[in-house]
């Protein structure tokens, strides 16, 4: 890695508002978003403890919110809802709409850039160096999300492995702490994750993996790591950071950890420094600890849409927390789980990698992977194709068995024809109404396989044993042949209404118009978008 450092550009709101974000930082977003009217800002002091998550909630899918007055944190500031609302990616990283986007992304995928590495005299991130830290709440922003979890956690970190420990690649992803003893905490691993092959290969030689926690981070890091389970496109060894880097167009600076061999995104707001210690395992809470049980007590929600568990997991020693200077109060960006902010980081590279997937087995027949809300980010997809001749005839059913194989967990794959709107959820439910044979179209192609353990259906498998990975086994994913059969493209012929013909506003008044619009609510609204 070259060493660099980059200068920032001056520019006024009002340029900031007309152009897609520039910025390569946390801080510089949100002056792009301030100045674009899309960031809600209070000064009002907000209670960790439930309040955060609660108004993020009643404004899931919404503006960006900054907290300035954060109770018990004087130097802290709380962002949410920063990913809630999909235009507003779109924007931030120049995408015209969310087609392009998954193309775009998907060309990302094998584009990398290669980061760049910046001398620590220059980091934003190591401004301020506190060494050995008794305390790491003291200096982080931990969080509630329901009145069921016992107990506050630290969420929205971004691990980074680099190097030797990721086969010489770069590695972001989520993992969830609980600092139950000061300067150590349980790491929250995900079984067949990235990390988790991080940690396999440290574990038997007992040796600890060294690693850097970043929050705040700049958005197309972001984005990255909530790309888990992609790894037939993305497996150990691939340099994801490099693919930020090909996201936000300009390389992603790195700095070296000052207290042990890792690197860190030099441009975040607050860093952890330490390693993880595979084979010191704790549990999550201490409700847990003292029944002596994994996977029955509540913890932290999960993104299947249900009340997460809590395990025994490894632990992270934090040898060092580096950050911005107080004095500027860093931006801690506390994740709400199953929200569409943290739905829309899960997914944007999740479709994309699946869009990859299929045109790598058969070119141009794809046109579009679309994970919709409710299939809760690791759960489903729907892949829009369209067949050009009577010999693709099939391959929609190939990339349906490929997703479900290559996505550990996933459990409903749908593909559409091209005259469906795969971002209707009700053209998706015609669908499966009105073109599916339940005794051919409904695939089952890997009962037995691996899942995930964070879907109920899963855990229950285990009985009366404890809910882990090891005691559990999937059913199967399923997958749903919604397309036309090639060569009956006209007995499933829709009808197209002549909407390009007439304009409203040649008939009714702006007040009628919107007197009509405001009750049409659902399907609709796809059906007049398109006249069908």
């Amino acid at each position: 890695m070259q060493q660099v450092a980059r200068g920032k550009e001056e520019r006024s709101g009002a340029n900031l508002a007309a152009m897609p974000n520039q910025a390569f930082d946390l801080r510089s977003t949100l002056e792009w978003l301030r100045a674009s009217g899309e960031l809600i800002e209070t000064d009002k002091e907000v209670d960790p403890d439930l309040q955060v998550t609660g108004l993020q909630k009643h404004m899931d899918g919404g503006c960006p919110v900054l907290f300035n007055n954060v109770k018990d944190k004087p130097n802290h500031r709380v962002i949410t809802n920063l990913f809630g609302d999909m235009a507003i990616i779109n924007r931030m990283f120049g995408w015209t709409d969310d087609a392009e986007r998954v193309r775009k992304l998907a060309h990302a995928l094998s584009h990398p850039i290669e980061p760049v590495e910046i001398a620590q005299s220059e980091a934003p991130c190591q401004e301020h160096v506190i060494e050995n830290p008794r305390d790491v709440n003291e200096w982080m922003v931990p969080i509630r999300h329901t009145t069921y979890e016992p107990e506050l956690t630290v969420g929205s970190g971004i691990r980074c492995v680099t190097g030797s420990q990721f086969d010489g690649g770069s590695d972001l992803g989520y993992n969830r702490m609980n600092f139950r003893w000061g300067n150590v905490g349980t790491f929250q691993i995900s079984p067949g994750s990235h990390m988790w092959q991080v940690v396999n290969k440290y574990y038997k030689a007992d040796q600890p993996v060294p690693v850097t926690v970043c929050f705040g981070v700049p958005p197309a890091c972001t984005l990255l790591a909530g790309a888990g389970f992609d790894y037939a496109i993305l497996p150990m060894g691939c340099d994801e950071i490099g693919i930020a880097s090909a996201v936000q167009g300009a390389p992603i600076r790195l700095v070296k950890a000052r207290t042990v061999d890792a690197m860190a995104l030099a441009d975040c707001e607050i860093v952890l420094e330490g390693y993880v210690n595979p084979r010191d395992r704790r549990f999550e809470t201490k409700e847990a600890e003292d029944a002596g049980v994994q996977g029955r007590y509540h913890f932290h929600p999960e993104w299947a849409g249900y009340m997460g568990k809590s395990y025994k997991a490894p632990t992270f020693h934090v040898t060092a927390i580096t950050m911005r200077k107080p004095a500027t109060k860093p931006i801690i960006f506390a994740l709400g789980v199953h929200m569409l902010d943290d739905h829309n980081i899960d997914t944007t590279v999740r479709e994309a990698a699946i869009y990859e997937l299929c045109n790598r087995l058969q070119p141009g027949i794809v046109q579009n992977v679309v994970i919709p809300y409710c299939m809760t980010d690791w759960g489903g997809c729907i892949i829009q194709v369209k067949k050009r001749h009577q010999i693709d005839e099939g391959w929609q059913r190939n990339f349906m068995a490929a997703a479900l194989s290559c996505s550990q967990g996933m459990r409903l794959a749908i593909a559409v024809s091209e005259d469906v709107d795969p971002y209707s959820m009700d053209d998706i439910m015609w669908c499966l109404t009105t073109r599916v044979n339940p005794r051919t179209d409904i695939l089952n192609p890997i009962p037995g396989g691996r899942g995930q353990t964070f879907m109920p259906a899963e855990r229950m498998t285990a009985g009366d044993r404890q809910w882990t990975a090891s005691n559990t086994q999937f059913e199967g994913g399923m997958g749903i042949d919604a397309t036309v059969p090639f060569g009956y493209e006209s007995d499933f012929l829709r009808p197209v209404y002549p909407i390009d013909k007439v304009r409203p506003e040649d008939f009714f008044t702006k007040e009628d118009i919107a007197n009509a619009k405001k009750r049409m609510q659902g399907w609709v609204h796809s059906l007049a978008r398109t006249g069908r």
